[in-house]
């Protein structure tokens, strides 16, 4: 059992649908009243009928007091590390420190490439998101003089610094191979998988993956937020399967992974209202219970 002892953390992950603008914000705004930590959105910049995720964010920051809000996670390719790190810093000042930046290495290298942006390979794009992180936090610094990064795909010679975020704002990387969340656990704040594409079974051995980065790295493995990106359905009966049942059959399932794999925040994809509500309003605080239970 590996409980890193973080505190619980609940969010949405909405659709950045075009055709309805008012309703993605309306979400937004019923999750913090609902009483959730976060509001996070989808990015995907080659997506005509999604609206833009930074303008969205920057809308949604203004329309809210005390959610933090990021992206699920930005495409690195489309948008690159100085205008992400820029970008992102800026909305947390203006916010009063509620942003956090969640990071992709890519995919979906034909849209990319027909907007412009470059087609990697996996190990190049990978090796890109390590350039940008490096890029990321250089200009985030208060060291003195220019910023310089001397990359294959990203360089700075000589950038100015700033502005610089609110808070000590975190990187979360959407991460799932083998070299990502080695990466992850060497160089980023948070690791960020989503259930559809990682299932409970795969956390334990991926986490184990990001914990031995960090140890390589000198780093404290409790010191990466675990977050996990879930959707499932509620129903008045359990059918044995993740995240279907009633919200009690939830939470116990949450908690069990907190316990087990240290996962402290989990962000629902859903885009009813009701949903978001029984998530925030009964599944989250047993889940808090029965870790709280456990822990003591």
């Amino acid at each position: 059992m590996t409980d890193y002892g973080q505190e619980l953390r609940f969010g949405s992950f909405l659709t950045p649908s075009a055709v309805d603008p008012a309703g993605v914000v309306d979400l937004a705004t019923v999750s913090e009243r609902a009483g959730l930590d976060l509001v996070t959105i989808q990015d995907h910049p080659y997506q005509p009928r999604f609206l833009d995720t930074w303008t969205l964010l920057g809308w949604i920051a203004a329309r809210t007091t005390t959610v933090t809000v990021a992206p699920n996670v930005a495409n690195l390719p489309l948008r690159g590390p100085v205008i992400l790190a820029r970008s992102a810093a800026s909305l947390d000042r203006l916010s009063g420190g509620r942003v956090e930046l969640g990071l992709g290495s890519g995919a979906f290298w034909d849209a990319v490439a027909a907007n412009g942006g470059p087609r990697r390979s996996p190990g190049e794009a990978v090796d890109a998101l390590i350039e940008a992180i490096e890029v990321i936090r250089a200009l985030w610094s208060d060291e003195k003089g220019a910023a310089r990064v001397d990359g294959t795909y990203y360089r700075l010679t000589g950038a100015k610094r700033g502005p610089f975020p609110a808070h000590d704002l975190g990187i979360w990387l959407g991460a799932y191979g083998r070299r990502m969340l080695d990466v992850t656990g060497r160089s980023a704040d948070g690791w960020l998988p989503s259930s559809f594409a990682a299932g409970p079974e795969k956390l334990g051995e991926m986490s184990a993956r990001v914990d031995e980065g960090a140890h390589r790295a000198g780093r404290d493995p409790a010191a990466i937020r675990r977050l996990y990106n879930i959707s499932g359905t509620f129903a008045d009966t359990a059918d044995g399967s993740f995240l279907h049942g009633p919200p009690e059959v939830w939470a116990e399932q949450l908690a069990e992974l907190t316990l087990r794999h240290g996962t402290s925040t989990f962000v629902l994809g859903s885009d009813e209202q009701p949903d978001l509500e029984r998530f925030a309003g009964e599944v989250a605080p047993r889940v808090r219970e029965l870790v709280a239970a456990e822990r003591r």
